[in-house]
């Protein structure tokens, strides 16, 4: 079993959505019970709360349903617990090094840098400046190069 685990800062805009585009993407190839999907956040703002309503909207105007999951923080547990440890932007990135144990650090990895597609390097946070679309497209590129990766390693 594989285990991916997407990350932003508050776990309701774009890890989420990373996670039910990914989790989607992996149904589709039938590989759902060899690569496990989650979504954290490096910060406590949101834990328990559902994904934003307008990453909600904009994911299932695509087919992906965000509606179950729920906020959660990332622990030091999750280092060993996951094999990737997607970062969506370079803060979040510095924020997961700074907790990974240092035999554990190998495993975090920017969103982008999956992307076959995109010249950007980051997802940038829609939350205050409704760029839900332009996130969402950012992420299936990446979500297919990174499920490319798995498969070919």
């Amino acid at each position: 079993m594989t285990n991916v685990l997407f990350i932003c800062m508050g776990n309701i805009c774009r890890s989420p959505t990373a996670h039910g585009v990914f989790e989607h993407k992996v149904a589709e190839q039938g590989l759902s019970d060899q690569i496990n999907v989650d979504s954290a956040g490096t910060h406590a703002y949101h834990i328990g709360e559902a994904p934003d309503p307008r990453s909600q909207a904009m994911a299932r105007s695509r087919g992906y349903d965000l509606s179950a999951q729920r906020a959660r923080q990332v622990e030091t547990s999750d280092f060993t617990a996951f094999d990737y440890l997607i970062a969506m932007d370079r803060a979040n990135y510095d924020n997961l090094l700074k907790i990974a144990p240092e035999d554990q650090k190998h495993k975090v990895h920017l969103c982008l840098s999956f992307a076959k597609n995109r010249p950007e390097t980051e997802v940038p946070d829609p939350y205050y400046n409704d760029g839900f679309d332009d996130v969402l497209e950012m992420i299936e590129d990446a979500s297919d190069g990174l499920l490319d990766h798995i498969k070919n390693n």
